[in-house]
């Protein structure tokens, strides 16, 4: 009985460390989990924005048709909005005439990005691992 005793000590101590390894790799699996979602909350808060700063270059395209007449080809700006400053706005419009003496038919499409390009979206050329893009077009 005494041998026996004495043998099981071993088994304790293997039982424990198996233990500990497991606990820390599902605290390792639980850290890297929250992480990644803390990330996508993140990056759909951004989409957003985006989505907001693409929404305010369709307006000023609007208003700059309609109330002045002007279709800017192309014009890039920083919202001034404190929670759309780190995006960039590419606002564009077309004007296509009628072939039949109709009305000109405008089309306003703006182009939000965080990581622009030379001052202007979308970036094609090196977006990073973070990049947020949201393009509007309204034609009237």
């Amino acid at each position: 009985m005494k041998r026996l005793m004495k043998d099981s000590g071993g088994f304790a101590l293997f039982s424990a460390i198996f233990i500990l390894v497991v606990l820390a790799a599902l605290g390792a699996f639980i850290l890297n989990i929250s992480s990644s979602q803390q990330i996508g909350s993140a990056l759909d808060v951004q989409g957003v924005r985006a989505y907001q700063a693409a929404r305010a270059g369709v307006e000023w395209g609007l208003y700059r048709q309609l109330q002045g007449g002007s279709c800017v080809a192309t014009t890039n700006f920083v919202p001034t909005a404190s929670t759309l400053s780190g995006f960039t706005v590419s606002v564009t419009c077309v004007g296509t005439p009628d072939a039949n003496g109709g009305p000109t038919i405008y089309t306003v499409t703006a182009t939000a990005c965080s990581q622009p390009n030379a001052g202007a979206c979308p970036n094609t050329v090196n977006p990073g691992a973070l990049y947020i893009e949201r393009r509007l077009t309204v034609t009237f």
